[in-house]
């Protein structure tokens, strides 16, 4: 009796042991819906008066908050960078993480993660074909679209093998902001006040180049305020 009781135990422990140490698969899963799924359940939809403002992204969006938490937490802003992503995967996260949330406007980042990764398939009407069909849903559902135009980036730290990345950014910009104006949706420029003479990040706002430092995000949230008053009166 007791070895069978030994042997049971043993058996438990064993099977306790595995299940702690199998992490979750989440290959399936190639947009991270699951990232922000339980965040987005607890926060519910708006409180009566709130204009919630949803920031869409990736890892520009998702250090922000990381670095000024504070800006996120005492204002309506809802922060939902994932770092890495392009744009067809916050196209898949639209719904979640945008349309869901129900918010008063959306601030759409996108591009940068396109242009670093490009092997060839990549160029600026596939990343303003995801800007267009974000913005088109968003309408629909009655949600404000504030474009962005690509901070600077003068070079990708992780690819130096890619050339002239200034000069896509830029081009991928005035493409963006041509379709702002055609669509009458704000434009919240991002570039302008980061800018160096060779059109990448100043020193003095970034940590690599690509990302900005706290000062960075500070010129950044005196612009992204300017252009969410604009747009929904906050």
């Amino acid at each position: 009796m007791k070895i069978r009781l030994s042997l049971l135990l043993l058996f438990i422990g064993v099977n306790l042991s595995y299940a702690q140490t199998v992490k979750e698969d989440f290959s399936d899963d190639w947009a991270a819906l699951s990232k922000y799924k339980k965040e987005n359940l607890e926060i519910g939809l708006p409180k009566k008066g709130e204009k919630r403002v949803v920031f869409l992204g990736s890892s520009i969006f998702e250090f922000w908050k990381q670095k000024d938490p504070e800006y996120f937490s005492k204002n309506a802003y809802v922060d939902r960078g994932i770092s890495g992503q392009i744009s067809p995967q916050l196209l898949i996260r639209f719904r979640q993480d945008v349309i869901d949330l129900n918010p008063k406007a959306v601030i759409i980042l996108a591009g940068s993660n396109d242009l670093a990764g490009n092997k060839g398939h990549v160029s600026n009407k596939t990343i303003l074909d995801n800007i267009k069909t974000m913005t088109e849903l968003a309408k629909k559902h009655r949600i404000k679209v504030i474009l962005c135009k690509y901070l600077p980036v003068y070079e990708y730290p992780w690819n130096k093998n890619l050339k002239n990345v200034a000069d896509q950014i830029i081009s991928l910009n005035e493409e963006i902001v041509s379709y702002a104006k055609k669509e009458k949706l704000t434009i919240l420029d991002y570039f302008t006040p980061l800018a160096d003479e060779r059109n990448g990040q100043r020193a003095e706002y970034t940590t690599d180049g690509v990302h900005p430092n706290l000062a960075g995000y500070k010129v950044m949230e005196v612009v992204t305020d300017e252009a969410i008053k604009k747009t929904t009166g906050n």
